[in-house]
């Protein structure tokens, strides 16, 4: 099973997403990516959107974890989510980093209406509206559709 630390950033009720076309369906990412040698998954967060989104971010608190099983093993993710903020620089996708088309800052009330991956758009929902972290972050099996 692979690991997947991202990112939740908010600014404006708005989050910040990475944004695919697969099979000809738009897919919304978290920003992130797997760790690297002996990184930690906040040093691998670091290095990812400044890599990928040219930014500085600090990382602040897990909020969620819970796996992703996919269609075969190699696909299968533990996603690990964390509130974080942008601390320098414009997001601006970097093409030789990612396969991503771009970036948006997404309304929170439509999250949950996207193709998002992981597909956790309504508890970003419920804990943004709440304000408080959720008692147990593990949400368990996270159902995703593959295109």
């Amino acid at each position: 099973m692979n690991v997947r630390p991202s990112i939740l950033i908010v600014q404006d009720n708005k989050i910040l997403l990475l944004k695919y076309i697969y099979s000809g369906h738009e897919v919304f990412a978290l920003p992130g990516g797997g760790p690297e040698g002996d990184e930690t998954m906040e040093t691998a967060l670091v290095r990812e959107l400044k890599e990928e989104l040219m930014i500085d971010v600090s990382v602040d608190r897990l909020v969620f974890t819970g796996e992703v099983l996919g269609p075969d093993k190699k696909k299968s993710t533990l996603h690990c989510v964390f509130t974080g903020r942008v601390t320098g620089g414009i997001p601006e996708v970097n093409a030789a980093e990612t396969s991503a088309l771009g970036f948006e800052w997404v309304n929170v009330t439509v999250l949950d209406t996207l193709n998002l991956y992981p597909n956790i758009g309504g508890h970003i929902k419920a804990l943004i509206s709440n304000g408080q972290p959720y008692e147990n972050a593990y949400l368990g099996r996270i159902r995703q559709q593959w295109f």
